[in-house]
């Protein structure tokens, strides 16, 4: 007689297999929501003294995994990015933004998450901020000269033929769609959708209305008549909303990059939304954003997608140097306890907050302090789709499944940079900032007196983050071995690849 097997082991075997037989049967659509400059402190989930409403962030974490140790790879904008989509630190390639009128830099033929995933049969747009690269060269007429302004060149409305195709956007990087403004503060000020202007700028740069905090920060160029910048991210979640709605009965998986512009500056809630917070012009904005996020997410719910789609939320960078008058106005941290904001090797400048919701593969209302970087999506979600990532591509990236399914994180290591020469390294607990300083973003005086933090002395500095999450106390000469194992470590990471 044939031998039946025990009941109990096939079923836990089945129980085992199934999630990943539901994937094969019908691959999971995927959305990432990225933040723009958003402070760990931020999200009230994570910081009981915030003074933020973040009611569906907060529901978004207790419906997936809230991860509290996650980094992106920079402390400013592009680099991040371009690490978040190529699974690659960027500072294997360059360290600045890309400026006004600037082109890409991704190689025309490099993988991308959004380019792996079409060749997986995923229908892919990205919505909002993209601060990766035009080649604006291509429209711009050939006797057209740009003024000086200072150390700026700035072009007028009419050296563009605004009819042209923009070349070298999302559409050449793996996105069949876009719809955004590319950067919110830089020209053109204008619609962008797939690779042209939905409607060609013809005056200069007004900043309209005026920022709630902060400065406009708006840099001159062209721009459309009655632009309005407190009307972007509504009209980006409108985008988004309509392009999900779009979806229904389409057989094949979407994957959708939705890159807010907030809270980044300009700091413009909508009427409704001024003083709705104890946090100013930037609570606002950032509470308005979160309504935004809940018109999405009921956008998944109502047309079925709620069930079989990723939705992961996480940040660029930290909190612009806003945050430090902030603290003293408002009293609320967008840092948190953490030390440093945009730009800064400290925690604060690249430790964001993280969520990832997946129904029936994430357990809800699970929170991990395990080390996560954005550059590890590439490599999970390749996992996901049953992607074979060819050699030399997302060599940074680390599939991360098992940590989402409540598992050991595969990272024990990261490499903080943001300017050439200017680096930290993290293993365990561990962080050596290997400079004078992990600051680039000036510190107000009064914040480091008020907050224990001295002047180093020091060439570099060691702390132990188990005890010192807000880095205040250098162990740099107490453990000259622990300095040596990171640097050593560190130009290993930079020579090879990242340590496995």
């Amino acid at each position: 007689m044939p031998r039946i097997a025990n009941p109990i082991v096939v079923w836990i075997v089945l129980l085992a297999v199934l999630p990943l037989q539901s994937w094969a049967d019908q691959p999971p659509n995927i959305l990432i929501v990225y933040a723009d400059d958003m402070g760990f402190g931020d999200l009230g989930i994570q910081n009981s003294q915030s003074k933020i409403p973040t009611p569906n962030l907060d529901q978004l974490a207790g419906q997936g995994m809230l991860f509290t140790d996650a980094h992106s790879s920079s402390g400013i904008c592009t680099p991040s990015r371009y690490a978040l989509l190529s699974g690659r630190y960027h500072w294997r390639k360059f360290h600045k933004i890309v400026n006004s009128w600037e082109p890409s830099v991704f190689e025309p033929k490099q993988l991308t998450l959004p380019r792996m995933l079409k060749q997986k049969g995923y229908t892919t747009a990205c919505i909002g901020k993209w601060h990766l690269g035009f080649q604006w060269d291509a429209i711009v007429k050939p006797d057209a000269k740009p003024v000086i302004r200072g150390r700026q060149k700035v072009w007028s409305a009419d050296a563009f033929d605004w009819t042209k195709s923009i070349p070298g956007g999302p559409l050449d990087h793996g996105f069949d769609y876009y719809f955004g403004d590319d950067v919110p503060n830089f020209p053109p000020y204008a619609w962008i959708e797939n690779d042209r202007v939905t409607q060609a700028p013809t005056v200069e740069y007004v900043p309209d209305p005026r920022p709630s905090e902060g400065a406009a920060e708006g840099r001159p160029g062209p721009m459309v008549a009655g632009w309005k910048q407190d009307q972007v991210m509504p009209t980006l979640t409108k985008r988004v909303t309509r392009w999900i709605t779009e979806r229904q009965g389409q057989k094949e998986p979407f994957f959708l990059y939705w890159a807010w512009t907030s809270p980044h500056a300009p700091i413009v809630p909508v009427k409704q939304w001024q003083g709705k917070t104890a946090a100013g012009g930037y609570g606002d904005f950032l509470a308005q954003s979160d309504d935004h996020l809940g018109d999405v997410l009921k956008a998944l719910s109502d047309n079925g997608f709620a069930e079989n789609t990723i939705v992961i939320f996480t940040a660029d960078n930290g909190p612009e140097n806003y945050a430090y008058p902030r603290v003293r106005n408002f009293q609320h941290r967008s840092m948190g306890e953490l030390r440093g904001l945009k730009r800064d090797i400290w925690e604060g400048g690249h430790r964001v907050p993280f969520i990832i919701r997946w129904p029936n593969v994430v357990k809800p209302g699970t929170v991990t302090s395990d080390l996560i970087s954005q550059v590890d999506l590439m490599a999970t979600l390749a996992k996901v789709v049953d992607f074979q990532l060819p050699a030399g591509t997302a060599e940074d990236s680390f599939n991360q499944l098992d940590l989402w399914q409540g598992g050991k994180s595969q990272r024990t290591s990261i490499v903080h940079n943001t300017k050439a020469n200017h680096y930290a390294i993290r293993e365990g607990d561990w962080v050596l900032v290997d400079a004078p300083t992990g600051a680039i973003s000036s510190v107000p005086d009064w914040f480091d007196l008020e907050n224990g933090y001295t002047k180093n002395g020091l060439p570099a500095a060691l702390y132990d983050l188990s005890n010192d999450l807000s880095q205040r106390k250098n162990l740099l000469l107490q453990y000259p071995e622990k300095v040596t194992q990171l640097r050593q470590l560190l130009k290993k990471t930079q020579a090879a690849g990242e340590v496995r």
